[in-house]
């Protein structure tokens, strides 16, 4: 099969949906069929093509959400490459930008369109509107959400329960939604598979000693991933053992506000800033610390608690349906409710070698369970149903027309 991959995140972007897509497509290729991306260019307004690489990157517009960048939807420059390129199908990542693209090419070229849904559009959309009209905005976003993820794609891919009643319930939304749980590459976690040399060689670079406890977040350094709850109860912890430590991975926004939280809070050595860690490093992180935690509660999966496990690390995770699904109570992690149960874990396993020795264990298990050949073959098995789907004929509705009408309609509230 020959598949189009159309996303406006793709490495060297780093962050989860990127990291799914890349792992998507090496899946996909080892399973004999070809793909090519369309994406942004990260670094400037220049149109880029890569024929060993089968990758488009169009010119893009920083919106001033991360690294995020915004591209015409009818780039015609790259309109002929695709026509070449002789798709049997489209997957579509993004609804807006290159999404929309996505949408125009599907229906140019007479193919079905499938598109996977990440981000939770309504937990950032204080980003754009800086508090103002948050209400109305949101409306807005969700219209345009339901009618992107509606009205012009054959198919529907979810990560998780979560994501499945949001369009099922709030949403309404009549057609098939497929609940596919995005996997990862679980061998590069695997604990056999990293040398441990290079493992002590970032501890002694994060100054970490061999008594130490580490707790360790992996994640975007802003508002809606709750980090502030996990420097809060750090304080707690750290009564209870000098030596627990806090180690946050990542950057964005909000990051000197959270080293300026712990030095405020006089934990500022027992939590360790490291910033970005490139992907191609990332696992080597994962084999430093006890506990994998997180009090997010905008994710609509949680790649980073599945990475995890698959270095047999236990989870303690915001009890969200977005990590429901992965973590199991007890068996090889827990879901906590407030600061109480958070700390009240933390201290249980820290205190309990046999029991973090079985919550490593199912933790490793649970992470095998998603490897990205498993997922990839789900995926396919989506494409195939699009290919047989007379819903694909929607994709040739008048696309513009509705848009308009989507747009008047979020700005009067209905």
């Amino acid at each position: 099969m020959r598949i189009g991959i159309f996303t406006d995140t793709y490495p060297p972007y780093i962050n989860g949906v990127s990291t799914s897509i890349a792992m998507l497509e090496s899946a996909l290729m080892k399973l004999g069929h070809e793909v090519f991306i369309v994406t942004v260019n990260p670094e400037n307004l220049h149109y880029q093509f890569s024929e060993d690489e089968r990758i488009i990157r169009l010119p893009g517009i920083p919106i001033g959400i991360y690294d995020y960048r915004l591209t015409g939807i009818y780039p015609l420059k790259a309109v002929s490459k695709i026509k070449e390129w002789n798709l049997d199908i489209i997957h579509s990542h993004t609804e807006f930008g290159v999404g929309t693209f996505a949408r125009i090419m599907a229906k140019q070229l007479d193919i079905p369109i499938v598109h996977t849904y990440h981000t939770m559009y309504e937990d950032y959309i204080h980003y754009i509107t800086k508090g103002y009209f948050d209400g109305p905005s949101k409306k807005i976003v969700e219209y345009l959400t339901n009618f992107y993820c509606d009205k012009t794609v054959t198919e529907l891919i979810v990560p998780t329960q979560k994501t499945y009643n949001l369009f099922k319930e709030k949403y309404e939304y009549e057609r098939n939604v497929h609940i596919v749980p995005t996997g990862i590459e679980v061998e590069r976690f695997y604990q056999e598979n990293n040398d441990s040399k290079e493992t002590s060689k970032i501890r002694k670079k994060l100054g970490l000693s061999k008594d130490d406890f580490i707790l360790l977040f992996v994640g975007r350094l802003a508002a809606e991933k709750n980090v502030t709850f996990l420097i809060d109860n750090q304080v707690d912890l750290v009564k209870e053992n000098p030596h627990c430590k806090l180690i946050i991975i990542g950057d964005g926004p909000d990051i000197d506000l959270f080293k300026k939280q712990a030095r405020d809070l006089h934990i500022e050595n027992n939590v360790i800033f490291t910033g970005k860690i490139p992907w191609d490093q990332i696992n080597k992180y994962y084999q430093i610390p006890n506990v994998f935690v997180t009090a997010s509660h905008t994710e609509t999966q949680g790649l980073t608690v599945l990475e995890a496990m698959a270095a047999s690390i236990p989870v303690v995770a915001l009890d969200d349906a977005a990590f429901r699904d992965v973590v199991v109570h007890d068996l090889n992690g827990y879901l906590f409710k407030d600061s109480q149960d958070y700390c009240k874990y933390i201290k249980k396993i820290m205190k309990d070698k046999k029991l973090y020795n079985r919550l490593s264990r199912q933790a490793r298990i649970q992470g095998e369970s998603h490897s990205s050949k498993y997922y990839a073959e789900k995926i396919l098995d989506v494409y195939y149903a699009a290919l047989g789907s007379d819903a694909n004929q929607n994709v040739k509705k008048t696309f513009f027309s509705k848009m308009k009408n989507v747009v008047k309609k979020g700005f009067n509230g209905e």
